[in-house]
């Protein structure tokens, strides 16, 4: 009789130790669960948040002739990105008269194999004022039309933010200048950039509304 009663209260005192002890490790491992969840909600909308500087809208084409490019096809913006700036061109009905002078003038290899250009390219309005008659003789001396096309060419890609005050040397041999901001930009004072920081293969263009003329 003696021996049971201290059995049970031999298994009573080791019951109140124990029971205390377990109760604080499952309230520790609960508030561990809980900090772990928080933490883990917590990071969700910080690393969902787009990062700083994502808007790549300044690398778009810009101005009021974009609107007449083709939404598609080869000479939509994604189909001249993919083909050399000559060839590109070439797909763009609003620059027909300079394609056909590049030809003339035997530049369609070397403007489709030149690396990181700029092209400022006349549209077919740009080349109709000028008079017929200069504009024929022109188009038939290779040596003069030759420097006039090199002319609107420079050997490095330009950014928009370049155009804001810029001289260049161009593939002639001599300088052009730039001005402006936004998407209104001029070179050398006469030429308005009327389709801007238009991506080719290996080239960026702007398409322009006057010749430009070797100084």
């Amino acid at each position: 009789m003696n021996a049971l009663r201290h059995r049970r209260a031999a298994v009573a005192v080791v019951a109140a130790v124990l029971l205390p002890l377990s109760l604080t490790a499952c309230a520790e491992d609960s508030s561990d669960k809980a900090s772990d969840s928080s933490s883990a909600a917590g990071s969700t909308p910080e690393e969902s948040k787009p990062a700083a500087g994502d808007d790549t809208s300044a690398d778009k084409p810009f101005g009021p002739a974009c609107a007449g490019v083709p939404a598609e096809g080869a000479g939509s913006f994604d189909g001249m990105a993919k083909d050399p700036v000559a060839t590109a061109a070439s797909n763009n009905p609003a620059l027909s008269t300079l394609v056909a002078a590049v030809q003339k003038a035997g530049l369609v290899d070397t403007l489709n194999n030149a690396q990181n250009i700029t092209v400022f390219a006349p549209t077919n309005d740009a080349f109709a004022k000028i008079p017929k008659a200069d504009l024929d003789a022109v188009l038939n001396d290779k040596a003069m039309l030759t420097k006039i096309l090199t002319y609107h060419v420079v050997g490095e890609k330009l950014t928009p933010q370049q155009l804001e005050s810029g001289t260049f040397d161009t593939l002639q041999k001599s300088t052009l200048t730039t001005a402006g901001s936004g998407e209104s930009y001029k070179v050398n004072d006469s030429a308005n950039v009327v389709c801007g920081n238009v991506p080719t293969a290996n080239a960026t263009v702007y398409i322009i509304d006057t010749v430009l003329m070797p100084k």
